[in-house]
C-alpha cells in the first residue's frame, strides 16, 4: 500500500476519534468522499494500525446506531424553521 494512503488512513481515523465524528464530517473535512473513509478505516487501517481501526470503528458504530435520531431532530427542526408545528 503506499505510504500516503497509510498516512491519510492514520490521520482520518484520528480524527474521527478525536472529534467524535461521523463519516459525512470526515469526508468533508478531509475533500474525500464518503466511501473513502470508509473503506480507509474499515480495510486499509486493520493493515496498518488494528487498535486505531478498533477504536474509529466503535465511534462509527456509535454514530451509525445513532444516526436515526440525528435524521428525525433535523426534521424536526426544519418543520420549526418554516412555523409548521406537528
Amino acid at each position: 500500500m503506499k505510504d500516503y494512503i497509510e498516512e491519510r488512513a492514520i490521520t482520518i481515523a484520528n480524527y474521527i476519534v478525536e472529534c467524535n465524528a461521523t463519516v459525512r464530517q470526515t469526508a468533508k473535512k478531509f475533500g474525500i468522499s464518503k466511501s473513502t473513509v470508509h473503506k480507509d478505516v474499515t480495510e486499509r487501517l486493520a493493515q496498518v494500525n488494528p487498535s486505531l481501526a478498533t477504536e474509529a470503528r466503535k465511534v462509527l458504530d456509535v454514530n451509525k446506531s445513532e444516526r436515526h435520531i440525528r435524521g428525525g431532530l433535523a426534521t424536526k427542526e426544519k418543520y420549526l424553521h418554516y412555523g409548521m408545528r406537528s
